[in-house]
């Protein structure tokens, strides 16, 4: 679907923005949630910051010939696919992806990529489509990116600049009227608990978990994501729509991947949500939560 600019809407009709550093990040990151409240008549913005042109191909079944010749085109039919699988509207920001470095010392990124450029650049860019759409809710990554890619860090810098700057009259003019978000959310994927969780019903099917070595590697000392979750979504009803967004990534998300390693019955039925944490808030709610839009007046 394509992006539009947002009028008031219905009583009770709000509008979500989430802001990610590549294709197939929306679809791997809070995408029932987007795919529930799209599907519920609020209105839904994914904004992809950067084409993803760096990145790998990771299902082998796409590393065909031509392929990553014409990488940049191939990425960006697949994101209007998944964006036409959740029921959403998407716009690109149009920053060059930076890759993920490799190798100790690692290589400098490309120049003139997406976590090279300056603060004040990217967030202008963003700042001015905040102006346009109008959200009350903001999602993005927390302060690691939600892993350390250098876009997805600087995902998070660009996303909480436009969330505090893009009410205020006097910041980045030239970029529409002010408009100021209510709620900023980051999105939390990499939850212990759920990998435990499904790993003890693949032992009591008598099957090799596939989360077995990530688990047996996880430092104990390390504070797990659950305990900074403020914000649990029930949407296992629109898990089979974000299941069509990944595979519409067909050149990252490999379909026998562990992806889909989790058989969707136990998913829906074992842990139904999605979960997400309030990093600022301009009005009241009550936590733990249960909808995005709490607090927020029609």
């Amino acid at each position: 679907m394509t992006e539009s600019r947002a009028d008031d809407p219905q009583p009770g009709v709000f509008r979500l923005m989430a802001v990610h550093a590549h294709p197939d990040d929306e679809s791997s990151k809070g995408a029932a949630t987007s795919a529930k409240y799209a599907a519920e008549g609020h209105e839904v913005l994914i904004v992809t910051l950067t084409g993803g042109e760096r990145g790998d191909i990771l299902n082998p079944a796409m590393d065909l010939p031509g392929i990553k010749d014409r990488i940049h085109e191939v990425r960006r039919e697949e994101m209007a696919k998944a964006a036409e699988a959740l029921g959403v509207q998407h716009r690109w920001l149009g920053f060059v992806d930076s890759g993920l470095p490799e190798g100790d010392p690692r290589p400098p990124l490309p120049e003139g990529s997406f976590a090279t450029i300056p603060l004040e650049e990217a967030a202008e860019a963003l700042i001015k489509v905040v102006r346009e759409f109008r959200p009350h809710v903001i999602i993005t990554y927390d302060e690691h990116g939600g892993y350390p890619h250098p876009d997805h860090i600087r995902c998070h810098e660009v996303s909480v600049e436009a969330f505090e700057k893009s009410g205020d009259p006097d910041a980045y003019p030239g970029t529409g009227e002010a408009w100021t978000p209510l709620k900023l959310y980051y999105t939390h994927g990499f939850i212990r608990d759920r990998m435990m969780l499904f790993s003890d019903e693949f032992e009591r099917h008598g099957q090799e978990s596939p989360f077995k070595e990530w688990l047996e590697r996880w430092d104990p000392s390390r504070n797990d994501l659950m305990g900074r979750v403020t914000t649990q979504i029930e949407c296992a009803e629109y898990f089979p729509q974000r299941d069509d967004a990944l595979r519409a990534h067909a050149t990252q998300i490999d379909p026998n991947g562990v992806f889909f390693a989790v058989p969707l019955e136990w998913q829906q039925r074992l842990w139904p949500t999605e979960e997400f944490e309030l990093a600022q808030t301009r009005v009241k709610t009550a936590i733990p939560e249960t909808d995005l839009f709490s607090g927020i007046e029609a």
